[in-house]
């Protein structure tokens, strides 16, 4: 497989702190790459350190097959853009003036692709407006764009829904899509709204107390995230005795409620309980989410 962006053992040391401790991560080329990890896990860190913000105090990385002791790292970052924390614009500017200053900033020769990249991310119609009177999702579609500004063909987008509204959420969403699908542009999202990453995402990297924990693809994730069927049954006892003797994989909830992870057909579930005496109060069909994946994977509530 080609990878845009792999690391190796890469730790990042701050006095006796690991923010990154041995971390190795593979993305791959055309890949909307979902980063998930706690508050503190990392994330930032590694996103600082492939853009060159710090450097790390062992180990390496590689963008496009350059490692990041070679003098040649700086061209491979020349196809990265980056939104890191919050987006880098001007607020007394207005979108258009915004590009043109990172024009200049790269050295780009023309604007005469500015108003295709304002088009591209839905700010076309924002005329003289100044980005202080933006809403946060125009703010954060405009840090998109800036960081669109050299052609990348690598985006890095650090928390890039954080405190959106649920519109200002789809735009983005619908965006990093567009750019993905329309422009094989390949994206690394570090997000903690992972209801969100689990529509966008192709890739996942889960991280923890600055370890990879867990790489896996979209589609690995969806079978490993059973689907299960939950009933609210009269009697638990007879329960357990009926799965037993079918053999079935289960897990009991309460005095009342259990989940089956199985393929059985949920007639003859139904009619070997009542068979015994065992009412089914309840039935539904439910599949592992996203979060509860993550949640048993590393456990805890609070993440970044």
């Amino acid at each position: 497989m080609d990878y845009v962006l792999t690391t190796n053992a890469l730790c990042k040391n701050y006095r006796h702190f690991k923010a990154l401790n041995g971390f190795s991560m593979h993305v791959p080329k055309g890949a909307i790459y979902g980063f998930v990890g706690k508050n503190g896990a990392g994330k930032t860190t590694l996103i600082r350190l492939i853009c060159g913000l710090q450097e790390p105090t062992a180990g390496d990385y590689t963008l496009y097959g350059i490692n990041n002791t070679d003098k040649k790292i700086k061209d491979s970052r020349r196809r990265i853009g980056a939104v890191v924390e919050t987006p880098s614009i001007y607020l007394n500017m207005t979108a258009e003036e915004n590009l043109k200053e990172q024009y200049r900033i790269l050295g780009l020769p023309s604007f005469a692709d500015i108003p295709e990249l304002l088009k591209l991310v839905g700010l076309e119609d924002t005329g003289r407006k100044k980005a202080k009177n933006f809403s946060l999702g125009m703010r954060q579609r405009l840090g998109i764009a800036i960081a669109l500004c050299g052609d990348p063909d690598f985006l890095v987008l650090d928390e890039p829904i954080n405190g959106l509204d649920p519109q200002g959420i789809i735009e983005v969403r619908e965006l990093i899509l567009k750019l993905n699908r329309q422009k094989q542009i390949t994206v690394l999202i570090s997000s903690h709204i992972l209801d969100e990453l689990s529509r966008l995402a192709t890739h996942y990297g889960f991280i923890d107390k600055g370890r990879l924990v867990k790489e896996i693809s979209a589609r690995d994730l969806e079978n490993a995230c059973r689907k299960c069927i939950r009933l609210e049954v009269s009697d638990m006892k007879v329960f357990t005795r009926v799965m037993d003797s079918l053999r079935l994989e289960y897990h009991v909830l309460s005095d009342t409620q259990a989940d089956i992870f199985t393929k059985e057909t949920i007639t003859r579930l139904v009619l070997s309980l009542a068979k015994e005496g065992c009412e089914v109060l309840s039935l539904t069909e439910r599949d592992e989410s996203l979060e509860s994946y993550y949640v048993s994977l590393i456990g805890g509530t609070e993440h970044e």
